[in-house]
């Protein structure tokens, strides 16, 4: 089943042209990696998906309905997204701001139900937070604020879920714990990573879109378009492949 597609769709910025002509169906069960270089456009096109950025042509559609007309509140509970970067404002606890993430199944003057407390305490339970509830959000460090982060993300419920590096400021252990949680979550789900490690990709997803920067974009399984040649077009360098316990990895080249 299609849960996010976008048909001929041109986004630009700036007048800088991120992409033209794209056309791409998400599935569930799927996990898409996005790659290129920095300044590419990854986080734009993400953001567009969202439907926090227009587009100059072409449509997004979520479950086959155009994005352009559901309300925000109809689309917080079909798609979540996570920012690259967290700012908070304002003291406050752990759970208060995981809590933000029930906010689009709430009704309006309805305050949160010990349902929804109880889906929080999970899900911090899951992004090994278990005892952070009360902490207050200021003292976090910045790979802690990350896995609340992921946290409220989770408690949204969405079947799609749209990730700007998801695993910024976490360690290697936590990095695979998280990719390994949110890509094996449930067959019903759909994740877009906008990724800058081609390895976490290559182990983690099934599908990849690259970003070359030119407004074009390759895509397709990644056993078919994670290749040497690819890569080294897409990042401007060497890279070669490598086959290790039938895990592909790839290394920039020094030569």
């Amino acid at each position: 089943m299609s849960l996010l597609s976008c048909n001929k769709l041109e986004i630009k910025i700036a007048e800088k042209l991120i992409c033209q002509e794209l056309s791409l169906r998400i599935n569930a069960g799927e996990n898409w990696a996005i790659l290129g270089m920095n300044g590419c456009g990854k986080t734009t096109l993400l953001h567009s998906l969202a439907g926090l950025l227009p587009s100059q042509a072409g449509d997004i559609l979520i479950n086959d309905l155009n994005l352009s007309q559901l309300s925000r509140r109809q689309v917080a509970q079909q798609v979540s997204l996570l920012l690259q970067h967290q700012e908070d404002y304002f003291p406050g606890t752990v759970l208060e701001a995981v809590l933000i993430g029930r906010h689009p199944h709430i009704k309006s003057w309805q305050w949160e139900s010990d349902n929804d407390k109880q889906l929080v305490l999970e899900a911090l339970q899951l992004v090994g937070l278990d005892d952070f509830a009360d902490r207050a959000i200021l003292t976090l460090s910045g790979g802690e604020r990350q896995r609340v982060a992921l946290a409220t993300l989770l408690v949204q419920q969405t079947p799609i879920r749209l990730l700007d590096e998801p695993v910024n400021h976490l360690d290697i252990h936590h990095q695979h714990e998280v990719m390994k949680l949110l890509s094996g979550n449930s067959n019903d789900i759909a994740n877009v990573f906008v990724l800058h490690d081609v390895n976490l990709a290559a182990r983690y997803c099934d599908h990849a879109l690259l970003m070359p920067g030119n407004g074009e974009t390759i895509q397709g399984a990644c056993s078919e378009v994670l290749t040497p040649g690819n890569l080294s077009t897409l990042y401007q360098h060497p890279i070669k492949e490598i086959l290790h316990q039938d895990q592909r990895l790839f290394i920039a080249d020094s030569h």
